[in-house]
């Protein structure tokens, strides 16, 4: 294991935009914090695409956030979390984790009829991780999935309040309101910034999982453990640097819309030559 450098920042990478809801954890539950950001705008959305080339776009982006002298790294999107996690685990000298466990584990604690749902895109579903882990700690919960593959590109579009949005919602949502769940895992990073309509057309009886929040507590224990906790005694006065691999202005305007703070510079990059 490199020796690491508790001041190094965390990497933190997705296939787009999604990925932004749990660096905004991050830097709500881990204030000390730098975060190197990377949205992999060229290529999104990740669902519809191979296991092989997830892994592929998964090991570019790692070598770019190795470049950047990162601590750890936080695979802000279910779908490689899914397909790539284990391979870059195998592959890696730092700390990698993915969002899919912490969101397992917290359905578990929630549901009450042993009945969970998942919604994700469509690799993230066929692989059957949420379900496989899930019932490893539980076997006796069911675990219901609808992949909803059109809502990562409304939401990069910033069609969160559409009505387009909401015609496709409920008509992806109608399984599931039929399946007598009680815990809905949100098992997309896009999908909590359509939180508000999900839970609408659910009903109160249904509570969702939103795996971001869960994953900022996993790295703090795992920075806790290992030692690497920034002690901020050398606050940088930009902590959080922004990279995608195209549409560099569209990106910054998203993440202002989401942040707590204004996004003055993205950095584009071509990923293809990691």
């Amino acid at each position: 294991m490199t020796k690491i450098d508790p001041n190094a920042p965390i990497g933190v990478f997705d296939s787009g935009v999604g990925g932004l809801t749990v660096a905004r954890e991050i830097m709500r539950n881990l204030p000390m914090e730098k975060i190197i950001y990377f949205g992999d705008t060229a290529r999104v959305p990740y669902g519809s695409k191979s296991r092989d080339t997830v892994i592929r776009y998964s090991r570019q982006i790692v070598r770019f956030l190795r470049e950047q002298q990162v601590k750890a790294i936080v695979v802000a999107c279910n779908t490689a979390s899914a397909l790539a996690l284990s391979t870059l685990e195998k592959e890696s000298d730092i700390p990698i984790i993915g969002v899919v466990k912490p969101g397992a584990r917290v359905a578990i604690e929630t549901t009450k009829k042993k009945r969970v749902g998942v919604i994700a895109t469509e690799a993230t579903i066929n692989s059957h991780l949420y379900r496989e882990l899930i019932r490893q700690m539980d076997p006796e919960i069911t675990v219901v999935g609808r992949p909803c593959p059109l809502f990562v590109p409304l939401v990069e579009e910033g069609w969160l309040h559409d009505s387009v949005t909401e015609t496709v919602a409920r008509r992806y949502l109608k399984d599931l309101q039929d399946q007598d769940i009680d815990t809905l895992i949100l098992g997309c990073t896009h999908y909590p910034l359509l939180r508000s309509l999900i839970g609408e057309i659910m009903g109160e009886r249904v509570t969702l999982v939103n795996p971001a929040y869960e994953t900022s507590l996993a790295l703090k224990r795992l920075l806790e453990a290992g030692g690497m906790m920034n002690p901020g005694t050398a606050r940088s006065e930009f902590p959080y640097r922004f990279f995608v691999s195209d549409a560099a202005e569209k990106f910054k305007h998203f993440a202002n819309s989401i942040l707590p703070f204004d996004v003055n510079m993205t950095e584009q990059i071509n990923i293809e030559e990691y």
